[in-house]
């Protein structure tokens, strides 16, 4: 019987890791007592023979890893320092003996690490083949946040988390009683993010591991595609190297390790660091925003901070003092220490963005959003030019994908169209629940067969209305699953009916169209997507020509950009410039004597004439004055002041208006959805017209509307 203290403090511990996972398969190893402490008893019965090799699974693909270099300055930082051991502070990651203390394997409280480790181990087969591993599936971060469910590659983000935060580094400055971001403190100095801390980025916003600027949103967890979204789908557990094959699945320049690089996805449109290359590699997006920043922080540094600033990637504190050649010279080794807590954010994500060299693949819009941010903040006039975020679709760090992180998840009732796996859920079961929080659409929200990307298909669509419409083409009826609005003309119809058109009602509330219902602005009356006045007749599905006449003909399926080039040949739209100025009816709607300009301004036209109908309806007829902001909901608020403006804290939910006639809903309802399908004049322009002209006729009624010269299609 041999002590373990003997064992760990020996060279042939690195055996005993090597070996450990092949005892425990072959039941030839007893463990006495291993429940006290690193102490505890091991009785080794066989270690193999000439008859009977030990056979040690994967050993020669971790001896090629980095974990296994008993060379590399990770394991032998130590080897020189008195006494020779690892630190507590550094054992949980850079030594076997000291992952299984902070893990508790050996007895020992857990989540934390008790005594330094021996030199001389590296992260061996018990590191992560041990009782507390094969089980564990949460992380605690730097920032304090706990990661849950994430099975096996709960051992690798144990470590590749990082040791810094967005929380740590607020906490450390404020610490530091700075006057204000731009005052050189001798109580700042530079915050090492360290290593490789690939679950930070990987989780983006959730787990806070760079610095998020107060105000801003960002992405969480990059998700990938269904079987390759965890580390050991992505990377070989035991040699480290990413799977090359599984990537070339999919991406096709792929062909080794270097081409990675080259990945670029539709969903990733934008010219990021603004060097005009929108088909380079995202990595090459990366590194110019990383170019930009180094640049932005120098430039700081040498103006406001007033010492001249260098990077070093080898060295430790890697922020030197510069002799304003913008490089670290062999004879440059004084720590920067002209810290402002400003200077300090972005040199944090500068670090950030680059101990992570897999930062691209991990997790590419949250890294670009920090390090446009760190710029911004630096100097707001070097982010000319440059791209923070995607179009809607892909645009992660906004709202409308933003809006349920306190709540964890994505409700039912907006999981549909706010996830990346909403839609998929219904058309595959029939019903919603709520789903986890995305960064927008992922490419199997519309396309069912990775990797050949083949298109979900969609027959029909049921509208709010409970109308159910085919365009005709399966590619558009995926898009109308969302771009249908929320509500329906009915609704307020149901709400509206047998009640006195200018008396307010408790009972009457807004109901909001919701964004972009563009696929019921399309079928017009057959979806019933606007309220539409007894008596009136109005336009069905716009029918345009052979082509164009669905939405993935118009919009690029990824950019969603409308490709005017069709559009401005001289046999249909000749001579214009954007799509707003397409016209083919010259006839002049809006009465403003104006024939040549775009159908858009002609319904801009109406709805302009139509909220001030709204503010003199409410002012004169309910005596109760509204305002509305298309950007806060529920949209329409008490104007307190009678001004006609939105003034600071008026714009609130608990100021939302409720003084409701059946007529002013009906009209701000019609309004609110001319406005939220900023499409519309494409979709089904002369429709629109008719219901924003119906709604004026309506409102004409009570308050003094001049549409003399104003005409209905």
């Amino acid at each position: 019987m041999m002590k373990l203290e003997s064992i760990l403090q020996a060279a042939p511990y690195r055996l005993l890791g090597r070996l450990s996972l092949a005892w425990l398969l072959a039941g030839t190893i007893v463990l006495a007592g291993w429940v006290g402490s690193a102490r505890a008893d091991l009785t080794v019965l066989a270690e193999g023979d000439e008859c009977h090799p030990v056979e040690i699974p994967n050993e020669d693909d971790w001896g090629m890893s980095g974990h296994a270099d008993v060379e590399a300055e990770a394991f032998t930082h130590w080897d020189e320092d008195d006494p020779p051991e690892v630190p507590t502070r550094c054992a949980k990651c850079h030594s076997t003996p000291g992952h299984l203390d902070f893990l508790g394997s050996d007895g020992s409280e857990a989540g934390v690490v008790d005594i330094p480790a021996p030199i001389g181990t590296t992260i061996e087969c018990m590191a992560c083949h041990n009782e507390v591993s094969a089980v564990k599936d949460s992380v605690v971060m730097p920032s304090g946040v706990e990661l849950t469910a994430l099975g096996s590659e709960a051992r690798c983000m144990e470590c590749h988390q990082g040791r810094e935060s967005s929380v740590s580094v607020d906490a450390y400055i404020a610490d530091a009683g700075v006057v204000d971001d731009d005052t050189v403190s001798e109580n700042l100095s530079f915050r090492n993010i360290h290593y490789y801390p690939a679950a930070a980025t990987l989780y983006g916003a959730t787990a806070l591991g760079a610095y998020q600027y107060e105000g801003k949103s960002y992405d969480v967890k990059f998700a990938h595609v269904s079987g390759v979204d965890a580390c050991i789908d992505c990377h070989d557990p035991h040699s480290l190297e990413v799977r090359i094959d599984t990537c070339a699945v999919c991406h096709d320049e792929v062909i080794d390790r270097e081409s990675l690089r080259e990945i670029r996805m539709a969903g990733s449109a934008h010219d990021y660091d603004g060097d005009g290359r929108t088909a380079e590699g995202i990595s090459g997006e990366f590194t110019g925003l990383q170019e930009a920043l180094y640049a932005a922080i120098q430039a700081y540094a040498s103006t406001t901070a007033g010492t001249p600033i260098a990077y070093d990637f080898y060295s430790y504190p890697y922020f030197f003092v510069d002799d304003d050649d913008g490089m670290v010279g062999p004879d440059e080794s004084t720590r920067y220490n002209a810290w402002t807590a400003r200077l300090l954010k972005a040199a944090y994500n500068y670090q950030a963005s680059i101990k992570d060299p897999g930062a691209f693949a991990h997790n590419a819009k949250y890294m670009i959003q920090l390090l446009h941010n760190s710029i911004e903040d630096l100097d707001v006039d070097a982010v000319a030019g440059l791209s923070r975020n995607d179009v809607g679709h892909l645009a992660g760090s906004d709202e409308q994908w933003r809006h349920w992180d306190e709540d964890g998840e994505v409700s039912a009732s907006c999981a549909k169209c706010h996830s990346a796996t909403g839609l998929p859920f219904l058309l595959d079961e029939g019903a919603i629940i709520a789903q986890p929080l995305s960064n927008g659409l992922m490419c199997e929200t519309c396309h069912d067969a990775i990797p050949r990307f083949a298109r979900r298909q969609v027959a029909e669509v049921e509208f709010p209305s409970g109308a159910v419409l085919d365009t005709g083409d399966e590619d558009s009826n995926v898009c109308i699953n969302c771009h249908q609005g929320r509500e329906s003309g009915l609704t307020i119809q149901e709400a509206t009916a047998g009640l006195d058109p200018d008396t307010a009602a408790e009972s009457l509330r807004f109901s909001n169209p919701h964004y972009f219902a563009a696929g019921a602005t399309l079928f017009g009356t057959q979806a019933k997507g606007t309220y539409e006045y007894e008596g009136k007749t109005y336009e069905g599905r716009l029918s345009h020509i052979g082509r164009f006449n669905v939405c993935t003909e118009c919009h690029d399926a990824h950019a969603l950009e409308v490709d005017i080039k069709p559009c401005s040949t001289p046999f249909c739209h000749g001579g214009i410039t954007t799509a707003q100025d397409i016209r083919k009816d010259r006839r002049d709607f809006d009465g403003d004597c104006w024939t040549t300009e775009g159908l858009a301004r002609e319904t801009e036209t109406f709805q302009d004439v139509l909220y001030g109908t709204i503010l003199d309806y409410a002012a004169d007829v309910v005596n109760a004055p509204i305002i509305y902001d298309a950007h806060s909901y529920p949209y329409f608020f008490n104007d307190s002041n009678g001004n006609g403006e939105v003034d600071e804290g008026e714009a609130t939910r608990s100021n939302g208006f409720a003084s409701w006639t059946p007529r002013l809903l009906r009209a701000a309802y019609n309004y609110q959805y001319a406005q939220k399908d900023p499409g519309a004049f494409a979709h089904n322009g002369h429709y629109m017209i008719q219901v924003l002209y119906d709604s004026l006729e309506d409102m004409a009624t009570q308050v003094p509307v001049d549409m003399s010269s104003m005409i209905r299609p």
